[in-house]
């Protein structure tokens, strides 16, 4: 920020005493009474204003699953818990965590892109607020940006596709205005869009906020503007300012942001409880989960588990089992698990993955060239039976046959050898 910006947002702090904001609020104000009664303020900056709206809910509210006062029991199991998962806040406290959504003036990224709405929720020690920061109109952008930016006091932000949205859109602004404005705090970020695909994209047909809200988290949504209607009630607002019009939109932006903390708290208890709480298919995307971030131990764990279940999923949590132990270099533990479920499961494509680590373990570790091609055998029957369903296949069907033709050559060799050194 230059000098002359810096001595210019100085001089604003400066404020005679007939200026003073208490002077002013003795004055009437038609505009500000109306949007006292939806409990909100005008917040005046730079010769710019924005509105700022604040609702306060009791820890014990009930929203879809939970109350919202579950988010500290969550925050301190996993300050008592050891893993190092992405979504793990240990370390923070409960204040820390900073529920934030935004509305837009459209979908598409860049500067044509206006941010109208900043929602953001807290759970403090003994309440949840939410503060809402709304452009009136365009122009206004300063005041919005500097009500938002002052006294943020948390650490990690919680979004629902906010790394690829809402953030982003936020830096673009702030971009435009980053002379008169604090600068962006360098915040952590919890985005529970990704951990909702993980868990449940194969259970639901989408996984929106608002079909997550209806078939994950049970919150019912009475009255509510469903979202692509926000840009067109927000130029009807800018044209007209009449409070009322917009309350429809910041009411869905309240909920979204309080869905944010009941999301988290679910996503947790799923994750810190996986046994007692999650259904197979999510006990299984939860291992899978852990593999992915690097948690080799913990998702062991979940597939060991898993297995002994025999339940579904029980062959692909076997298989990630027999990945483990091969990279672990236990070919003897590795082999009994490949072999297991060649011999029971039912699952053609993990058949098909087991057959050809069989075969590869039997050619490259034991030598063992006839039961090398056996399981390269059995391997390509199996793709022949699912390529029709999944021609995709055939390259991979290529490359066995390939193996195939190796190995008998291998094996004539072999046997050749042998016949020779009988004579």
């Amino acid at each position: 920020m230059s000098l002359k910006n810096k001595l210019n947002r100085m001089k604003k702090h400066v404020i005679r005493n007939e200026d003073s904001p208490e002077t002013k609020k003795e004055e009437s104000n038609p505009v500000a009474e109306r949007w006292k009664e939806h409990q909100a303020q005008i917040y005046s900056y730079d010769g710019q204003s924005c509105l700022i709206r604040e609702v306060t809910y009791p820890l014990d509210y009930q929203h879809g699953l939970y109350q919202l006062g579950k988010f500290h029991n969550i925050v301190s199991m996993w300050n008592e818990s050891d893993s190092s998962h992405p979504l793990s806040c240990k370390g923070h406290k409960a204040s820390e965590l900073f529920f934030f959504d935004t509305e837009t003036t459209g979908l598409g990224g860049g500067t044509g892109n206006t941010i109208f709405l900043l929602g953001q929720a807290q759970v403090l020690s003994d309440r949840v607020v939410i503060k809402q920061h709304l452009l009136p109109k365009p122009g206004n952008e300063v005041a919005l940006y500097q009500s938002f930016l002052t006294g943020i006091n948390s650490k990690t932000l919680v979004t629902y596709n906010g790394k690829a949205f809402d953030w982003p859109q936020v830096k673009t602004r702030h971009t435009l205005i980053r002379e008169s404005v604090p600068s962006l705090p360098a915040f952590g970020h919890f985005d529970l869009f990704h951990a909702a695909r993980r868990l449940w994209k194969n259970e639901l047909d989408s996984v929106r906020l608002a079909n997550v809200e209806e078939k994950i988290l049970q919150i019912v949504r009475e009255n509510d503007i469903p979202g692509f209607l926000a840009p067109m009630l927000y130029f009807q607002f800018v044209k007209e300012q009449h409070p009322e019009i917009i309350m429809g939109v910041l009411k869905h932006n309240e909920i979204d942001v309080l869905s944010l903390i009941t999301l988290y708290t679910h996503l947790s208890i799923k994750l810190l409880n996986t046994e007692q709480t999650a259904s197979t298919i999510e006990h299984y995307e939860i291992a899978r989960w852990l593999d992915y971030v690097g948690d080799k131990a913990s998702a062991f764990s979940a597939f060991q588990s898993l297995a002994d279940k025999g339940e579904d999923h029980r062959d692909e949590a076997t298989f990630n089992l027999a990945l483990h132990h091969k990279r672990q270099q236990d070919w003897e533990k590795a082999k009994e698990k490949w072999i297991d479920i060649v011999s029971t499961s039912t699952n053609q494509g993990i058949v098909k993955k087991a057959s050809i680590e069989l075969a590869k373990y039997y050619e490259h570790k034991e030598k063992n060239v006839e039961k090398a091609l056996y399981y390269s055998e059995h391997a390509e029957k199996t793709i022949k039976k699912l390529i029709q369903e999944q021609p995709s296949l055939t390259s991979e069907l290529d490359e066995l046959q390939k193996r195939k033709m190796r190995l008998k050559r291998k094996y004539s060799e072999n046997i050749a050898r042998a016949s020779a050194k009988n004579e």
